[in-house]
């Protein structure tokens, strides 16, 4: 059974003045998959990311995740955007237990998860502080650390790393992978970023400008696991360029 399942799907704002943001959307994404979605601003990257996550429902064609259809939210996928939208009031601690406390989940079932993925995301010795005095690559750790106490095994990424500095983005991409080939969610990230794309990602799904469409699917073809020295080797400069035309086309 795939992750998530999409076959001709669309999706259109109404109106008089009516805007197709996407068209005839066909996808399949295995569980564990690390897939990148990638294409210029306003191809319709985010509204994807939407769809699957069930803020909103396809105009029309069917969206499965998990072999069900998609009718709403739901904490088996887990939301990262760009802003992490933390509440402020709480610490570290009660950010990342606070869905799964809200849920009612037993304690003794989320505390232990909490811990471990604090602990991997390296945020041991923040537990107690408030996100106004953590950083913006922190700030994302505790978002990612909290969609995993969820218990998610669907990460859908938006940007997260978008208003990151340059230094702090790339520690953050390396943070991922290294949290992805622990526990093997799936992941969707959303970027425009060819390079970040290219160093995260299994399968990069170029979409069109819109109404956007799936324009191409490329498999990277580099090792695991990466580092940073793969960003400068040929294979890796090749695929870029390979991939800048397409969008650029």
């Amino acid at each position: 059974m795939n992750a998530i399942s999409a076959r001709h799907v669309g999706k259109v704002y109404g109106g008089k003045a009516a805007v197709k943001a996407l068209d005839n959307i066909n996808l399949s994404i295995d569980a564990g998959e690390f897939v990148a979605l990638l294409g210029p601003s306003g191809c319709g990257k985010s509204t994807l990311l939407n769809l699957i996550a069930g803020f909103e429902l396809a105009s029309h064609g069917e969206l499965e995740v998990a072999g069900k259809s998609v009718g709403q939210p739901g904490p088996d996928r887990g939301v990262v955007f760009q802003d992490a939208a933390l509440f402020p009031w709480l610490s570290v601690w009660e950010n990342v237990i606070f869905g799964p406390k809200t849920q009612r989940v037993p304690r003794d079932q989320y505390e232990p998860r909490a811990r471990e993925f604090i602990r991997m995301t390296g945020l041991s010795d923040f537990v107690n502080h408030l996100p106004a005095q953590l950083s913006g690559g922190m700030r994302q750790r505790v978002g990612i650390a909290r969609v995993l106490t969820m218990g998610s095994k669907l990460l859908l990424m938006d940007e997260p790393f978008g208003a990151l500095d340059a230094q702090t983005r790339l520690t953050m991409q390396e943070l991922l992978l290294s949290v992805w080939q622990q526990l093997h969610p799936t992941i969707v990230f959303v970027t425009h970023d060819i390079d970040e794309a290219i160093f995260l990602a299994d399968t990069i799904y170029v979409m069109s400008a819109r109404p956007g469409c799936i324009a191409s699917r490329i498999e990277v073809p580099l090792a695991r696991p990466r580092t940073l020295d793969d960003t400068t080797s040929a294979e890796f400069n090749a695929l870029k360029r390979d991939i800048l035309h397409q969008i650029r086309h």
